[in-house]
């Protein structure tokens, strides 16, 4: 199974064309899927991997010739996290916070013209709705930058239902995020680990149970949130307990990791050990920007280190034949 672990695997690069190392890591490995940014943080400019309308059209192309047909996954929530902008030409897409304050005809035109242009560019996934309540609104990473519909959760329900709605009609799918929900946070899960064992609502987390059998794609993020009921030492990521109880109430949803260079895994593991224990742990596939850290070189010795620990017996084989058939009928829903 080595040839199909890369399956496992949402991978970023720098640069407006696929990469000679991406191109060799599917050919050995195959490959899940491929992340797009706008944003470097290595150079702090605009000028990742979009440029216009026609060259992202190009390179979605690229990456889906390549070896096992990788997705092309993307994070095109709305206002600030919104890679595809309407400066280069794209459609414009308001915040999910000013998205709700619409009138319905206008939200379904915006989704329509939205999530018809991802699919003709050749987007395949969008990391998107986010359903964390704004329970919050100091909140760093969704509710001061308006990342949350509402702190009404009937709100967020009805929006993310209407972005299910768009995205199946253009055959586009969604993956909600963040999972069991980090509305009510006050730290930046960019910057370190966030404990929401006092801030998380049982409706938050059954509203993930709710919609994502019932959402194109059928698609959770799960977030690198500490819950210490759940588990007292790992973010969700890398819990067997927490991403257990999310397996038992959706059994076939595909689970992807938030991304894996983000600075709390980086503090306790880093990347290739980080990703070995979300596999462990029951997640399907691990997503690696490579934007906050240059680790393209890293990735073929993670994918190896995966297949010689389902060899020894670290990792249960049947369990990560089950992640990739996920994947795989992913691909062939989107395809």
């Amino acid at each position: 199974m080595p040839d199909a672990i890369g399956e496992l695997f949402i991978l970023g690069f720098h640069g407006k064309v696929v990469p000679a190392w991406l191109t060799e890591f599917a050919a050995h490995f195959g490959l899940g899927g491929v992340i797009l940014f706008d944003y470097s943080c290595r150079t702090r400019l605009y000028d990742n991997n979009i440029e216009s309308p026609a060259q992202v059209q190009s390179l979605c192309a690229e990456i889906a010739a390549l070896p096992a047909s990788p997705l092309v996954f993307i994070d095109q929530e709305g206002g600030l996290v919104r890679r595809l902008k309407d400066s280069l030409g794209f459609q414009p897409l308001p915040s999910a916070k000013d998205f709700n304050l619409l009138a319905l005809d206008d939200k379904q035109a915006i989704l329509a013209a939205s999530y018809d242009e991802l699919r003709r560019l050749g987007i395949r996934y969008n990391f998107a709705p986010t359903i964390d309540v704004d329970y919050n609104a100091d909140n760093p990473n969704i509710g001061r930058i308006k990342r949350s519909y509402s702190a009404d959760i009937g709100e967020v329900e009805a929006n993310a239902r209407l972005v299910d709605a768009a995205a199946r009609q253009a055959r586009v799918g969604l993956c909600l995020k963040h999972f069991p929900g980090i509305g009510g946070a006050d730290v930046d899960s960019h910057l370190d680990f966030m404990d929401i064992s006092d801030a998380l609502r049982p409706e938050q987390e059954q509203l993930f149970y709710t919609l994502a059998p019932r959402t194109f794609g059928d698609a959770v993020l799960v977030s690198h949130a500490i819950v210490r009921p759940w588990d007292p030492h790992n973010p969700m990521t890398l819990s067997s307990a927490g991403i257990g109880r999310l397996r038992r109430c959706l059994p076939e949803t595909l689970l992807i990791t938030d991304d894996m260079q983000m600075q709390g895994l980086q503090k306790a593991l880093g990347t290739s050990a980080a990703s070995l224990r979300a596999i462990a742990a029951g997640m399907d596939m691990v997503c690696i920007g490579n934007n906050l850290f240059d680790q393209e070189r890293e990735m073929a010795a993670i994918a190896r280190a995966i297949a010689a620990a389902m060899q020894d017996g670290a990792l249960d084989p049947a369990e990560v034949r089950r992640s990739i058939a996920r994947v795989r009928r992913r691909k062939a829903l989107l395809a």
